[in-house]
């Protein structure tokens, strides 16, 4: 193992072979969103369909969650793993060597475009419960039930395709910056429109002693004990967040384990492939990659007494507001917590001034846990953008909370202080923004 090998792995981190469409391949009919996208709207894995048609696709590869409750999911499975089988005896699918790939991702909704880079990490440096300590953590809870189905996917399976997206908090922009100023220099392996509007995406190969050495040095430095301790008063290292993907990089976790007592005492068992994981790595501080806060939505809400049981909740405030003043009040930051409350009635703007949680998502799930236990009848939605967000609340029977953006440079210290972060508390980008099945990786010997 070279000296660059041995630091990437002190870090987590390993070179993979990557698998990509052979020469010739239909790019766009091939890539198409993250699983979890879309869950509610069939009419967009439809499309979808209908736009792949007979060709090579990571559709056939993967599982949109929209499909997980019907009858013949496992048949659905079968046929995804049989694809792969197809996809790599046909030749479909092929070895582009060894290497890290450079990413730059641009979206109709951003002006800079989104950097990332394509690694595999050890899993052996994640754990995924709760009080979580390892080098790469989650950021929001797991909930242990929904990955068995998930776990059945992963079993079995030749491949595995990431939309897991990792973050690092890399202020000085030390790792993925200086190859995005060097990726000319650099092996070319994809560039295309992706479908549905979503954007452009281009790739290009990392490979080199000197290159991945420069990579493991920036990493080993972010990685630094003292350093780490003195900037967050903590030990134990967070190196990688876990941005998207939570459940799938838990679900990788938990088959490496299931792996792992089966195997037990097996000479070249710490070797097997499904160790590692593919993802994309990020700065949290790139330019183009957006930080929104995540709504909600309650509907067959009773609007009376939802406020009287938020007044009468804690130590918090409620004063009407026209949307334009209250979304500000939210908008600007503050100590206390505040969230607007949208009707078809009219707005109202909602302070916490002395919250117990870190976070306001925290502060207002709490209420709402209790909430909805108290009125099964009430049911929740979560909402990205606000002209959804809008929409919804304007229906009779329906209220809309609005919530403050969360702060990119706090990020990490907030996962570090207090843990993983209440549930859908922020989306890295609207759905049209999300990782893309592009690339591949073996996952069996």
């Amino acid at each position: 193992m070279s000296s660059y090998e041995e630091k990437l792995a002190l870090a987590g981190v390993r070179v993979p072979e990557v698998h990509l469409p052979a020469r010739g391949a239909d790019w766009e009919a091939w890539a198409v969103v993250a699983c979890d996208q879309y869950s509610s709207e069939r009419e967009h894995w439809e499309g979808v369909r209908d736009r792949v048609g007979g060709k090579p696709s990571t559709l056939n590869l993967i599982f949109p969650e929209c499909y997980l409750e019907d009858p013949d999911k496992d048949e659905r499975i079968l046929r995804i793993q049989a694809a792969m089988r197809d996809y790599l005896d046909r030749g479909v699918l092929e070895s582009a060597g060894e290497g890290f790939i450079l990413v730059e991702r641009r979206t109709p909704f951003e002006s800079e475009p989104r950097k990332g880079l394509v690694i595999s990490v050890d899993l052996e440096k994640y754990e995924y419960g709760k009080g979580s300590a390892s080098l790469i953590r989650p950021t929001e809870g797991t909930i242990v039930e929904r990955l068995p189905p998930r776990m059945k996917i992963r079993r079995g399976a030749p491949l595995e395709l990431p939309h897991i997206m990792l973050l690092i908090d890399d202020p000085e922009r030390t790792v993925i910056e200086p190859l995005y100023t060097a990726r000319e220099t650099m092996k070319p392996l994809y560039d295309f429109e992706l479908m549905t509007g979503s954007g452009h995406v281009r790739g290009w190969q990392v490979r080199g002693g000197e290159v991945l050495g420069g990579i493991a040095d920036a990493l080993t430095r972010l990685a630094d004990s003292a350093a780490y301790k003195r900037r967050y008063g903590k030990d134990g290292v967070l190196l990688f967040a876990v941005g998207d993907g939570n459940h799938s990089l838990a679900t990788a976790k938990a088959v490496w384990e299931e792996i792992k007592r089966a195997n037990a005492g097996k000479p070249g068992i710490e070797k097997h492939p499904a160790r590692w994981a593919l993802v994309e790595l990020v700065n949290i501080y790139d330019e183009g990659l957006p930080f929104h806060p995540i709504h909600r939505v309650l509907f067959q809400a009773d609007e009376k007494t939802f406020l009287a049981e938020l007044a009468a909740h804690g130590d918090c405030g409620i004063e009407e507001a026209s949307k334009a003043a209250a979304f500000a009040a939210v908008d600007e930051g503050a100590a206390e917590h505040r969230f607007a409350i949208l009707t078809a009635g009219g707005t109202r703007l909602v302070r916490f001034p002395r919250p117990k949680a870190n976070l306001a998502a925290g502060t207002i799930q709490e209420f709402l846990d209790g909430y909805l236990a108290r009125h099964p009848g009430t049911g929740i939605d979560y909402i990205h953008g606000l002209e959804s967000l809008e929409a919804l609340a304007a229906k009779p029977g329906n209220l809309g909370i609005y919530l403050p953006p969360i702060d990119k440079a706090g990020f990490f210290g907030t996962v570090i202080r207090d843990g993983v972060m209440p549930r859908k508390t922020f989306s890295m980008g609207e759905a049209p923004e999300k990782r893309f099945y592009i690339e591949a990786r073996k996952i069996l010997p």
